[in-house]
């Protein structure tokens, strides 16, 4: 836990390719607080050229009328980011398969770029990362194993930061979360499976 802890005090400095925001929960299309408080830190970033481009993940729950990914979409667009600026990736619903979908997504975008501008880029996308301090070990991981340059950039407004023993609780699920989700990914890669499912914003 003392890694994890470590890693969530990290903050990238430079610019990336891409703004990845881990998805949380959105009532009726409205984020919740955690979600709200790291789609401000996407919306900061954007507003200072950190990137030009945002991923919004996140699936839908039992109920939910629309994603989590389309509620972020909803939140940022209304403040002004262009819609063409924004990628959704609506089908995962843990962060194994947020992280797989944007990276798929990010593939397909650099791979629709002039063949010019493609041959400029480094073949691996860079990507800030997005999410609560206690998430970015994980998600560090998990980027590098699906081919992305991760630079983390916590939100520093969640509400789970604002409690130490909620923030505590949530390292130790990482502590399992995480060799869990690396040894899923290493019995997919042996059995050529695939952790995202299509889905509709």
């Amino acid at each position: 836990m003392a890694v994890i802890f470590g890693w969530s005090r990290r903050a990238a400095e430079g610019h990336a390719d891409a703004i990845v925001v881990l998805g949380a929960a959105q009532y009726g299309g409205r984020p919740s607080p955690v979600l709200r408080a790291r789609l401000d830190h996407a919306l900061a970033l954007w507003k200072s050229d950190r990137a030009t481009r945002v991923v919004l993940t996140g699936g839908r729950r039992p109920g939910d009328l629309i994603s989590e990914a389309a509620a972020g979409r909803r939140y940022l667009v209304r403040r002004g980011v262009p819609t063409q600026s924004i990628l959704l990736e609506p089908a995962g619903r843990t962060s194994l398969a947020s992280m797989e979908g944007a990276a798929a997504l990010l593939k397909a975008w650099r791979d629709s770029l002039p063949v010019a501008v493609r041959d400029t880029m480094p073949t691996r996308p860079s990507v800030l990362l997005v999410s609560d301090p206690f998430h970015m070990l994980r998600l560090d991981v998990l980027a590098r194993l699906h081919g992305l340059r991760p630079l983390p950039s916590p939100t520093r407004t969640s509400p789970i930061s604002a409690n130490r023993a909620v923030a505590i609780e949530y390292m130790l699920r990482e502590s399992i979360a995480l060799p869990t989700d690396v040894a899923l990914m290493l019995w997919l890669a042996i059995t050529g499976g695939s952790v995202s499912a299509p889905t509709t914003p």
